[in-house]
């Protein structure tokens, strides 16, 4: 397998969409398209005003889909989202109204504003792409992705996120402040509105359908994969981890290493995109002890000290 012009160049173009109104932010907007090649979920954690909600929208833009969003607060019920079931005299049977889940990517805006009961509502969505309501199981469009966004400094009125459901968002970002030229540049594009309302689809969902496809085929040899698990499984044995990395993070730090080496134009995973993805992929799926907390340490230095602790295979790709 090698990596076709054609899928690149749609790539390319995505990126493109996204770096033309997302200033400054090149290397998160890859991260996001990593995830979005890959099958995954992301997580956007970062304070009010920093772009989160307006890149998820430039993403949706660039695609010819069906995109939802869906604002998070505690008074919403599972069913705003999955859908509900109505009953229809004249014809005497139950009619399922398909919620905004129904969709081929879903912004949960405020997503810890939500109760804990709504948020669970989406843990059938982000696993097995389907609802259940009324006992009566419902498919997704395909691809589906979830974008959830939250923020980390107000916590009055929000709930946390569980770990089963954290444990299936492949990536968390953040986004953080612009530099000072790029702030410039930000207040210049807004002049005639939102930049994401300006742009044009450049490909739709059954083609990103085909790469995500292709994304799979991606090699990855015996050694960078013992990488990885090395680091994963040390994520469970370290004495201040309550709560490691999963199998199912296994699985989606393989998929978002293939997805990121697609981007890369390469056909197979290098150790580096192991090392690169490690901090995106990994830190919110740890629990650390709450005495380790007291010295200091947290899930991301954790990923840090394992990442240079770990002996670097030396890969020749296949």
């Amino acid at each position: 397998m090698s990596v076709s012009s054609e899928s690149m160049q749609i790539v390319t173009a995505v990126r493109s969409n996204l770096e033309s109104c997302i200033l400054g932010k090149t290397f998160e907007i890859k991260l996001l398209m990593t995830a979005l090649l890959a099958g995954g979920h992301v997580l956007i954690e970062d304070v009010p005003g920093t772009g989160k909600t307006q890149m998820i929208k430039a993403l949706s833009r660039s695609m010819e889909g069906v995109y939802r969003r869906v604002q998070c607060n505690p008074d919403l019920l599972p069913t705003d989202i999955t859908g509900v079931s109505i009953y229809h005299p004249r014809e005497e049977r139950f009619q399922f109204r398909p919620g905004p889940i129904m969709s081929n990517i879903l912004l949960a805006d405020e997503i810890n504003r939500a109760t804990t009961k709504t948020q669970s509502a989406l843990l059938e969505a982000m696993e097995e792409r389907s609802v259940t309501v009324d006992g009566e199981t419902h498919p997704l469009p395909h691809p589906f992705m979830l974008c959830a966004t939250q923020n980390p400094i107000d916590f009055e009125g929000t709930y946390v996120l569980p770990e089963a459901q954290l444990d299936r968002f492949m990536m968390k970002l953040h986004m953080g402040y612009p530099d000072l030229e790029t702030e410039k540049s930000l207040i210049g594009a807004n002049r005639v509105g939102q930049p994401a309302d300006q742009l044009h689809a450049v490909t739709d969902m059954a083609t990103i359908a085909g790469i995500q496809r292709e994304v799979r085929e991606v090699h990855m040899n015996e050694a960078v994969t013992s990488y990885m698990l090395g680091i994963i499984r040390a994520t469970r044995e370290h004495p201040s981890v309550l709560l490691g990395a999963s199998p199912r993070a296994s699985i989606s730090f393989s998929l978002a290493a293939k997805a990121y080496a697609f981007i890369n134009e390469r056909d197979f995973v290098l150790p580096d995109d192991i090392k690169e993805l490690a901090p995106y992929v990994l830190p919110h799926r740890i629990l650390i002890r709450p005495e380790a907390r007291l010295d200091s340490l947290n899930a991301e230095s954790l990923i840090r000290n394992l990442l240079a602790a770990s002996s670097v295979p030396v890969s020749m790709g296949r």
